[in-house]
């Protein structure tokens, strides 16, 4: 019996299969980022007269982010991967989407506030130093971010997956 959301498409070995997160796509969104961050003092003080200030709330946001992304990765992994516990469709779907998108957002804000943090090296400006601070924490949680996006993504891979796939 054919399953009735295959509509003509081939028999191709690995057909209908999704593959990790590339590695140059997390790459691009490092780069964008780095970019965006090392731009945004000059252009900030160009049009609004004064640099955004960073302080303990964007780390920490992002560190709670890293947290829930990496707790759902460990339910994910230990469902399915330790008690091979069956899992709706939708749902490891739905997973999988959010590790992939937590893994580039991640790579995407954490570079952008490393990029930020390093547009402050050398300058001798008041709350320079506060500034590269909270930037650094809050690019460190960025990285927690992607790692468990990363994470969450490879718990969704189902037993018997190919390591490629």
């Amino acid at each position: 019996m054919s399953d009735p959301c295959r509509r003509g498409e081939p028999d191709e070995p690995g057909a209908g299969r999704l593959r990790p997160t590339s590695p140059a796509a997390l790459t691009a969104a490092i780069v964008v980022g780095l970019v965006a961050g090392w731009l945004a003092r000059p252009v900030t003080i160009a049009w609004l007269g004064s640099a955004p200030v960073v302080t303990w709330v964007q780390p920490v946001l992002l560190g709670l982010l890293a947290l829930v992304v990496g707790v759902t990765a460990r339910h994910t992994h230990t469902a399915l991967q330790v008690r091979h516990e069956p899992m709706e469709a939708h749902r490891a779907v739905n997973r999988l989407a959010f590790g992939r998108a937590s893994a580039y957002v991640g790579a995407l804000v954490g570079a952008g506030y490393a990029g930020y943090a390093l547009s402050w090296l050398g300058l001798n400006a008041e709350l320079a130093g506060q500034r590269m601070l909270w930037s650094g924490l809050a690019a460190l949680a960025g990285v927690g971010v992607v790692a468990c996006g990363l994470l969450l993504e490879r718990a969704c891979r189902v037993p018997g997956d190919d390591a490629d796939a």
